[in-house]
């Protein structure tokens, strides 16, 4: 699929006016309802040509967002603006801790991803791939501003939530690797085959250490601290934009 930046434009109705400097993905199932919260930030925002993909403003700057869940989806999402030439991919939502220190509401800032979602090795990254260390560093210090817990380190990115065994998350936790999602390692791989820079802050959600899942009740509190930081982590993604 060797198309060039000419034709996405005139694909997608964006003018070389209107390349965003950055495109925010997340990775729900609750697609309207954040979809809704998050353009809701926006002026002048307009769906484009493909479905899900959505065009705006941020202050001076211009943001493409979509809710992009797995990496088949958010592959596509990225490889689009990297031709294009987008400055910026931030990965937001939300993740399975494994270890056992973290709460529901931490953010997890992944220095590296560990490649298992099955995308990451197709853009030069077999095993795992960094992030952007100084748009981390950033993203640290904002989100620690705002009284947020946050940890980076090693992270893990699988394939799909419903095929995650016990042993895999024993092993993973064993290994180190704070959390588990879907997708950063595809952004951070695409972005970087791009010469885009890439920041992940996602969420913790689950806490896999103690067989707590997505559907099981969350401790008191902690329904307020994963709102809390859900919508941190988008402005603080707007935030970055601002500093490009």
């Amino acid at each position: 699929m060797d198309i060039r930046a000419p034709e996405w434009l005139d694909a997608m109705g964006l003018s070389a006016a209107e390349v965003p400097d950055v495109v925010i993905v997340e990775g729900s199932w609750w697609r309207e309802q954040r979809t809704n919260w998050r353009l809701g930030y926006l002026e002048d925002v307009r769906e484009l040509t493909f479905p899900d993909i959505f065009w705006g403003r941020w202050k001076d700057k211009k943001v493409a967002f979509s809710m992009a869940y797995g990496a088949a989806r958010t592959v596509e999402v990225i490889h689009l603006f990297g031709v294009l030439g987008a400055k910026l991919a931030i990965q937001i939502g939300t993740c399975g801790g494994l270890q056992s220190h973290l709460r529901p509401g931490d953010i997890i800032l992944p220095e590296v991803a560990i490649c298992r979602e099955g995308v990451a090795h197709m853009y030069g990254a077999p095993d795992a791939i960094l992030g952007s260390s100084e748009w981390l560093d950033k993203a640290q210090n904002s989100l620690q501003s705002r009284g947020h817990t946050t940890y980076r380190g090693p992270h893990v990115t699988w394939s799909s939530l419903f095929t995650e065994t016990p042993q895999m998350m024993e092993a993973w936790h064993r290994a180190g690797y704070l959390a588990v999602e879907m997708e950063t390692a595809t952004t951070y791989a695409v972005a970087h085959h791009f010469d885009m820079a890439a920041v992940s802050m996602v969420v913790v959600w689950d806490d896999l250490t103690r067989g707590r899942r997505f559907l099981d009740p969350l401790p008191p509190g902690g329904q307020e601290q994963l709102d809390r930081s859900n919508q941190a982590v988008y402005e603080v993604a707007l935030e970055l934009a601002e500093q490009l």
